[in-house]
């Protein structure tokens, strides 16, 4: 049991999750919080994680660092995002094993589920069929490392749980057009179309002076503003996005994904979820002990974008280019297991979408 003098090692503490995390063990009074940034520690760096734990000795762990994008992204970059996330994976799990870390808790995601999986998704559904081909490496990182994490526990008594997210959105996400995932990015796209529809050009310049794209910032010319904004399907009045909009998400606020994570940090432990039949040589098959984390509710990306254009009064059109891949058709999550440990979301995604765009603009 953790008490509030336990060290915490929060890896990805400025992230998404991460940053919400750590503002949740705070508000419960965990203060003896420990992080650092990509600058300070390469978590792909062996030697340089070794020297971090001989020197920090946490008592806990939240693995909440990853490589991470959309479609875009998965699609441009397989080898690092298989290659960069088992690095870091294989490093702080395993120092955390050799350095005795009482409980450690890995965040996964539900694309580690098969792409035709029976929805609502259990966690049975792992490895019962061929993954989504766009994240098929970041999914087969995160399947070894919650792997990793049953393995430790079964072999070595370990106390380490992997948790599997939904879509997550919220404060500090991600709008980088090349990289974000789809509600960030769908955000971005119609506040930009909305502003050029309206003649706004200093609420374009603003956005691309904290944000630029591609290189194109706040002061570039007009030209080279629209021709940047229009390769990502971004004009005046009209937006261009990927796929159908068919497919179904299932999409959960980085806040309560953050008071999830830390539900489960501190009230359950290995043993409450490792279980499974004996089979006919007597060996009991213990496996799939990770835990979904969503909202069990799920919307088209059509109806999303509508959302998306209410909260930004935007009035523009929206077109979509089913040239490009929709992902998985379906992707929602079955948290039975999680809502039997006590634990249910509270933030509903209208109110969520609302919030992030409200994030959004403070941000410029």
């Amino acid at each position: 049991m953790l008490d509030k003098s336990s060290k915490i090692y929060v890896a990805g503490h400025k992230g998404l999750v991460g940053s919400a995390i750590w503002a949740n063990l705070m508000s419960r009074g965990y203060t003896n919080l420990i992080g650092r940034t990509h600058a300070e520690l390469d978590l792909m760096d062996p030697v340089a994680v070794r020297e971090f734990f001989d020197r920090e000795k946490p008592d806990a762990v939240v693995l909440a660092a990853a490589f991470v994008g959309g479609i875009m992204a998965n699609l441009k970059l397989r080898a690092d995002f298989i290659y960069r996330n088992l690095q870091i994976q294989q490093n702080v799990i395993g120092e955390s094993w050799r350095h005795g870390v009482k409980k450690l808790l890995f965040l996964g995601s539900t694309c580690i589920y098969p792409k035709m999986a029976a929805q609502p998704m259990s966690e049975d559904a792992l490895l019962t069929s061929e993954l989504e081909y766009t994240n098929e490496p970041y999914a087969i990182a995160k399947i070894a490392g919650l792997k990793m994490c049953e393995s430790f526990s079964l072999q070595y008594g370990c106390n380490y749980i992997a948790v599997m997210p939904t879509n997550l959105y919220g404060p500090n996400d991600n709008f980088d057009l090349e990289k974000s995932h789809v509600l960030p990015a769908m955000i971005r796209k119609i506040h930009l179309a909305g502003a050029l529809q309206r003649g706004d050009w200093q609420m374009v310049r603003r956005d691309l002076a904290v944000r630029p794209v591609e290189g194109v910032g706040g002061d570039a010319s007009d030209a080279d503003i629209l021709a940047v904004l229009g390769r990502y399907g971004v004009e005046a009045g009209k937006v261009r996005l990927w796929g159908t909009g068919n497919a179904l998400r299932e999409f959960l606020w980085s806040e309560d994904m953050a008071d999830a994570s830390v539900h489960v940090l501190l009230n359950v432990d290995f043993k409450d979820v490792a279980d499974g039949p004996v089979n006919k040589d007597g060996i009991r098959e213990i496996r799939n002990c990770h835990i979904n984390v969503g909202t069990g509710k799920e919307i088209t990306i059509k109806e999303l974008a509508a959302l998306v254009a209410a909260a930004t009064r935007y009035e523009g059109e929206i077109l979509w280019d089913s040239s490009r891949p929709d992902g998985t058709p379906r992707k929602l999550t079955d948290v039975s297991k999680l809502n039997s440990l006590g634990w249910r979301h509270s933030v509903e995604l209208e109110d969520g979408v609302s919030r992030l765009y409200e994030w959004y603009l403070a941000s410029l």
